[in-house]
Parts: C-alpha cells; structure tokens; sequence
C-alpha cells in the first residue's frame, strides 16, 4: 500500500495543525493556539472563542456579545451529545447499536430518528446519490480504519449487496435495518450538529457568529459592524491555498472534495473516500471538488456529497430542478462552474476560468 507525500502531510495538518487552517478558511476568524476558550470584555462587539475535537476533526466556534461565553459552553455540549448518537464507532452510540442489531429494530433518539429519516428522504431527492447504507464498502476500502487498499471486484460485488438506503426503517423512534446492513451518517452529521450549534447560539442571545466543523462553515446573522462574513474555500489543486472567497451573509457554506481523503494504491492510481453507491467504487464523475451555500447546514452537508457522486452534467440538472442552494463545482480539467446569486458574492483567487451557471 502505497501513500503519496502530500496525503500523508495533509492528514497529519488536519488531525495536529487544523486551528492553523482555520485561519484560512475564516478571514474573519483570528488564529487560534489550542482547544479552549479565549474571551474579551463582554460587549456587543467582544469575541468568545472555543474550540473542541469531535466527530473526528477540530471545530472552532466564534460568538459576540456578552452572552458569548455561555452560548459555547451550551453549544460544546451540545456537539458532544450528538457524537455519542451519531458516532459509528462509539461503543453504545445509536448508530453502533443500530449496526450490530442484525435485522432486530432498535429504539433510538429523537435526534438520531430525525436524522436516519431525512438521510433516506435525501436518498430518494438524490435518486439514491447520497446513501448512508455503503458503510460496508467504505469498509471494504478501508476507509472506515485508516487501511487503505484496493478491494477486488468480488469483495466490492459482495458489500453492494448491503447497500439500499430505501430498506432504511424509521418509525417514530424506532430504527430497522436488514441483517448485514450497516448505516453511516457521516455525509450528514456535521451538518446537522452545525444547525444545531446555531440554534443554540441564537436561542441563548447571541446574534452574530461564526462556526467551522471541519468542511462545514456556518454563519449566524452578520458580524457586529453589520458587514457580511468573508468565508474561503480550498483549491481543490493546492489544499493548503485559497481558491475563492465567498462574502455573504446567514448562511452554510459545505464543501466535499476527492482532495479531503484518499490514498495512492499499488496500481499508482488514486482513489478517495467519496463512493458511487452504483458500483461501489469512488465517484469518477469529473468533478474534485462540490460546494453548496444555503440555509441549512444539514442540507448543505448531503448535497456537497450527492452533487460530487452525481457530476457536473446531473448536478447542474438537479440545481435547475430545485434552485433551492447555490454551489461551486471544480472539474479536474481545472475549470470552475458556480451560481450566481443575491445571496453572496464570489471571487476567483485561481487562473482557473469560472463560469457562472444561471441566475438565482
């Protein structure tokens, strides 16, 4: 097995160095030294910062105001909670329970129903591009362990087998899978945690904020001075550098790219962890990179993978269906397609040409 130079220091940024990254990707965020909470005279205009490890990766929150501080302590809470449900590896966390019930219907949480129930409904929005049932072929991949190599074509066949998001059971709190069948909710999780991050944010007096969960950046409101969030997204080419700014408002802003993870087999060919659940391999579609602006976090989340899994031609032909988001597509010929709208202002860092899809 094979890994090439710039996976493995880009796996080692993500995991040590990513406050350094956040830097970034916020214009708006100063750059934070470790997890904590860093705060100033409370004002309208003061920061409070914090910053915590969960769903395996670094998320940095920002709040203004005097009630900042008490907001992020509510909101990391919060975070931690929702790991302990939505976690596929965590012993006793609903999804592993749900995995390991071999066909016998499990009861779950309000939450953890809510989110299995909107994954099959995006399943069926996508035409089944986004499906939360290829655990066991991310498995296969070695994605789900860190052992990456190239499965056989019968070990694949094998896995696919297990793979239909539309046996997913819910029932009010109730979850029934398949024997064999096993769930992953890792297209969908950060965004729903960010939504609720927000919500809380907003519930507990705070007005302006800004927050990162990996990929996943949310925003709420405007920043004090009441001028628009500057938000910036990697070159899918050079990941340790810029390749548009994106000045906007309230909103989510999710990216999903082949550059996130993935490794180098024997054959020299690369392979990352985002799968086609048609045939159990990753999704070659021509594109490297999706990013999806909207409202919501959570759906933001399932688009940015269904959109790369669908490509450029299907992904265009779903956004003229619905209009419902706004995205930015790199292909691997280096070309950028993105919507234009009201909503937020776009600009190239990159002598990649970029053209605009349509008006919102």
């Amino acid at each position: 097995m094979n890994f090439s130079a710039g996976f493995l220091r880009r796996h080692l940024l993500l995991k040590i160095n990513m406050l350094k990254t956040i830097l970034i990707s916020f214009l708006c965020f100063v750059s934070l030294t470790g997890c904590g909470k860093r705060s100033i005279a409370p004002d309208k205009n003061s920061a409070t910062d914090r910053s915590v490890f969960a769903m395996d990766t670094f998320m940095t929150m920002r709040a203004y105001g005097e009630d900042g501080g008490a907001a992020l302590e509510k909101a990391e809470k919060r975070i931690t909670e929702l790991e302990s449900l939505f976690s596929v590896t965590m012993e006793n966390s609903d999804i592993q329970r749900i995995n390991s019930a071999n066909g016998i219907s499990v009861s779950v949480s309000e939450e953890t129903a809510e989110l299995i129930g909107e994954a099959v409904r995006f399943g069926d929005e996508t035409d089944g591009a986004l499906d939360i049932t290829l655990y066991s072929v991310l498995r296969e991949w070695g994605f789900t362990e860190d052992e990456f190599h190239v499965p056989d074509a019968d070990s694949i066949a094998g896995s696919l087998e297990y793979v239909d998001y539309s046996r997913v059971l819910v029932d009010v709190q109730t979850v029934t899978l398949p024997a064999g069948f096993q769930i992953d909710l890792g297209a969908l999780a950060k965004g729903y945690t960010s939504d609720a991050v927000i919500d809380i944010l907003r519930e507990n007096g705070v007005d302006s904020a800004v927050i990162s969960l990996g990929g996943n950046v949310q925003t709420l409101g405007r920043k004090p001075d009441g001028s628009r969030w500057k938000i910036a997204v990697r070159d899918p080419f050079a990941p340790e550098s810029d390749m548009c700014v994106l000045e906007t408002g309230e909103t989510a802003v999710v990216t999903s790219g082949s550059y996130e993870r993935f490794f180098i087999g024997d054959d020299g060919k690369k392979y990352w962890h985002i799968l086609d659940p048609s045939d159990g391999y990753p999704a070659d579609n021509g594109l490297v990179s999706v990013t999806v602006i909207g409202k919501s976090g959570l759906y933001c989340d399932a688009m940015s993978t269904a959109l790369f899994v669908m490509g450029k031609e299907r992904a265009v032909e779903f956004w003229s269906k619905n209009k419902n988001f706004d995205m930015i597509l790199v292909t691997d010929s280096k070309e950028i397609f993105y919507t234009k709208s009201k909503e937020y202002a776009f600009e190239n860092l990159t002598e990649m040409s970029a053209e605009v899809l349509g008006d919102n």
